[in-house]
């Protein structure tokens, strides 16, 4: 375990610092702007500190720093290191996939377009990411028409050149025949350049140039090339057509959207150039150490914009919740771009729909990320092999229940369980549970009785003989190879208390996942389970736990509704629906047809004397 410098040896000024383990490898990279102050936070009691952080102080032997200037000087000497050592305690940030771009390669005599994925390598300009090479291929038909150049590989160029004859984009127009000197050099460059400031944003000149080169070749009685001009005209406005149009014509905005949970982020950045939406970008994080909110907008955009990126800095960078460093890092984009840069948080108008649309992007792609995950036949066999491990489990846990209490300050309390199966879930076997004995609001009391129900049924069922699909029939005849309660210590002496009063201790396993830390307990010991941060067996837990968590408060939103929407004049022998509708809307109102009286209703023709005289009963019961 590190210890801490001497006294008064921490200077108290910005800089980067790095703590390393034994082997002298960098295991964690940070930046302060008070160097003293911020390493005194790593030397307390660890049971202060998150347990990430604990476990990297743990791990470490050494703690060096360098000193700079300023805070922006550390920021960029933290990014740097960061990217240098790739530290095992840092935040990993991740392509989700390998986006692919539109690139123009000026560094060739005669540029082409083309699809690349990768690496950037300089001389060659980017657009996008889009999110499907298909996209890009689409928006070049269109193009391409307006701005021929050529999209062929340097072989196929060459051996066009030595044959003196154009392939057949240049007979269907869509290449202006650079290789048979069908076009001059600086008329091939200009083309590329508009290209260029097309994909950039910068559309409104060029329409204009071909409108007028379409009305002056008209004039000349030139009808065939105004006829071409023509159809460039429409292929750039449908080109236009397809990129959205979500800010004001001279916007540059980044816009970032964020979602996550207590292991990973998804992040979708939205890149607006000019107005329109010219590109999208999708990340995953695992998120290896305590970091608040506002510190992951601080490490995205360190992503982002550490290295150049492809469309450049915007002006404005719209992010979900308030950047921690918020001042460092406007004032590190500024340099980077030259001029002034905003980091803000979008609160109301078409800004604030833009940030929802990119973040609905986000949870969509975090819950595309995780099915894909769960998903995974040898992740789920190694997630269980995992778990069999650290929990000291007899066999690998092939049934898992879990279970969850849901209510509104003591009202409409219901409890779920839910069920995975070979690491699926089996939603067949769900089950949900209204506590019936529980007054007021105690969690503890709550599962006690859903749990007694639960394995009060097994004991009942589990001897019953199999049927002739060689099932038992019954809800609960299956007993869980591993019982997960949703909470803490106090949740797991609940569960152990109900598996012990009936007998299961030695045939349940049982442990609770808490929700703050992600700490795992077992029955007897009062520390939690060491379980790998990012592993698939936490991975495992914390789905089954969140979707115990989804089911019980699904069901309780259900019931409150239900008991809201219930009326005083439901459960009236010989009073339905339609009745009950035609009733309120003619006296006005349910209140109405209680002050009513029995010669009111008896004279609704509609309405029998009987049930008049068994509503009037129903609120006149003297």
């Amino acid at each position: 375990m590190v210890q801490r410098p001497p006294t008064g040896t921490i200077p108290d000024t910005p800089g980067s610092y790095q703590f390393k383990d034994g082997s002298g490898r960098v295991i964690y990279v940070g930046k302060a702007s008070s160097l003293r102050q911020r390493l005194g936070n790593y030397f307390q009691d660890p049971r202060n500190m998150h347990v990430r952080t604990a476990q990297m102080v743990a791990t470490a032997e050494t703690v060096e720093w360098i000193e700079v200037r300023n805070e922006v000087e550390a920021l960029m000497l933290e990014y740097s290191l960061i990217k240098q050592h790739r530290p095992r305690f840092n935040i990993r940030l991740r392509d989700d996939k390998s986006y692919p771009f539109l690139a123009i390669t000026l560094d060739e005599t005669w540029p082409r377009a083309l699809v690349m994925r990768g690496r950037k390598r300089k001389g060659v300009r980017y657009f996008g990411p889009y999110a499907h090479a298909y996209a890009i291929r689409d928006t070049l038909d269109l193009l391409l028409r307006s701005f021929p150049i050529r999209t062929c590989s340097n072989g196929k160029f060459n051996e066009h050149h030595r044959l003196g004859r154009p392939c057949l984009l240049f007979h269907i127009e869509k290449c202006s025949g650079p290789c048979v000197a069908n076009i001059n050099h600086d008329e091939y460059m200009k083309l590329v350049q508009e290209l260029c400031d097309f994909l950039d944003g910068d559309t409104d000149e060029i329409v204009k140039r071909l409108e007028m080169e379409m009305r002056a070749a008209a004039t000349e009685l030139e009808f065939e090339r105004a006829a071409r001009l023509r159809d460039r005209l429409l292929a750039v406005r449908r080109a236009i057509e397809k990129q959205q149009m979500v800010g004001e014509r001279n916007e540059d905005i980044d816009v970032i959207g964020l979602a996550e949970d207590e292991l990973e982020a998804a992040i979708q950045v939205f890149f607006v150039r000019k107005g329109r939406v010219v590109g999208r970008k999708g990340f995953i994080i695992d998120k290896v150490e305590d970091v608040s909110p506002g510190g992951l907008v601080d490490r995205i955009m360190e992503e982002m914009y550490g290295d150049e990126p492809p469309l450049g800095i915007p002006k404005q960078v719209l992010v979900p919740v308030e950047a921690q460093d918020r001042e460092t890092y406007e004032e590190w984009l500024t340099h980077l771009r030259g001029s002034r840069v905003q980091i803000r948080v979008p609160m109301r108008g078409d800004k604030r729909d833009l940030h929802e649309t990119v973040t609905r992007n986000a949870k969509e792609e975090f819950t595309r990320h995780r099915l894909r995950r769960a998903a995974d036949h040898n992740t789920r066999s190694r997630a269980l092999t995992e778990l069999q491990d650290l929990l000291h489990l007899p066999e690998a846990p092939l049934r898992i229940e879990c279970y969850d209490m849901a209510h509104l300050h003591g009202t409409d309390y219901v409890g779920s369980m839910v069920v995975l199966e070979d690491g699926l879930p089996n939603k067949r076997e769900y089950r949900r549970f209204k506590v019936k004995t529980v007054v007021g609001n105690d969690d503890y009391a709550a599962m006690e009785e859903v749990l007694t129900r639960r394995l009060t049924a097994y004991l009942l069922e589990r001897d019953q003989p199999v049927n002739e699909r060689g099932d038992r029939p019954g809800k609960f005849a299956y007993p869980p190879q591993l019982l997960l309660v949703d909470g803490g210590k106090g949740q797991l002496a609940v569960a152990e208390r109900v598996v012990r009063s009936l007998g299961l201790e030695d045939e349940i396993p049982i442990a609770s996942l808490a929700k703050r830390f992600e700490e795992v307990y077992l029955p007897g010991s009062s520390l939690p389970v060491n379980v790998p941060r990012g592993g698939e067996a936490l991975f495992m837990l914390q789905r089954i736990r969140d979707e115990a968590h989804r089911f019980a408060n699904t069901f309780h939103r259900e019931l409150r509704g239900k008991r809201m929407t219930r009326s005083s004049l439901d459960d009236i022998p010989g009073l339905g629906d339609n009745r009950k509708t035609r009733l309120a809307k003619e006296l006005g109102g349910i209140n109405a047809v209680k002050k009513a009286s029995l010669e009111t209703l008896r004279s609704l023709t509609w309405l029998p004397d009987s049930v008049a005289e068994t509503v009037y009963a129903k609120f006149h019961p003297e």
